[in-house]
């Protein structure tokens, strides 16, 4: 894919998740936002804030990356994925629904949560889109972004963009799906 139309995409993701947020999930009393279906799944919440652990990290680690002096030189080649790129989204595409193990400083289970963590993603949307405009200018194949959990290892610019905006689209349809829980009515025990 090319540089344009990559970004292209990313943008419109984000924005959905953007609606998302705000149609969907900002309006939720915190009651639903805390409920959990069962001790081991998350709330909406935990949801979130698992998101916001993981941008924590990679929004410094991007907007160093597109910071950096040889991130300006821009080719006009496709957009390119290595083994552990397509790896890496593989495993948090949105359309697979098979769970993964959480590293433990990731895992926000048994946290104690508020709506403030719904202002932090909103936020960390926001700082999303803006690197998008540099990401335009930059490099998007150079290997610059060191993986969370081994730090030697890296991803290009592009994977990891594409890694995090698909782990947000995976992990909000989760807080849409624990929200929709918490909202039907419980069956009656007799």
């Amino acid at each position: 894919m090319r540089p344009t139309a990559f970004l292209t995409d990313l943008q419109q993701r984000l924005a959905s998740l953007d609606a998302t947020l705000h149609q969907e999930l900002l309006p939720l009393p915190e009651a639903v936002l805390n409920h959990k279906q069962s001790p081991e799944s998350w709330s909406v919440l935990e949801c979130l804030e698992h998101l916001n652990r993981y941008g924590r990290y990679y929004l410094p680690a991007l907007q160093r990356a597109l910071g950096h002096p040889e991130a300006a030189s821009k080719p006009e080649e496709e957009v390119g994925f290595s083994w552990l790129g397509r790896k890496s989204y593989e495993l948090v595409r949105p359309e697979n629904r098979k769970a993964q193990k959480t590293l433990s400083r990731m895992n926000p289970a048994r946290s104690h949560l508020t709506p403030a963590v719904l202002q932090e993603f909103e936020a960390q949307l926001a700082a999303w889109s803006s690197l998008l405009p540099l990401a335009a200018q930059a490099n998007l194949n150079r290997k610059a972004v060191p993986v969370e959990f081994f730090r030697l290892l890296k991803l290009r610019v592009g994977e990891a963009l594409l890694f995090v905006v698909a782990h947000m689209q995976r992990h909000v349809q989760q807080a849409q799906r624990a929200a929709v829980i918490s909202v039907q009515p419980q069956p009656q025990l007799k």
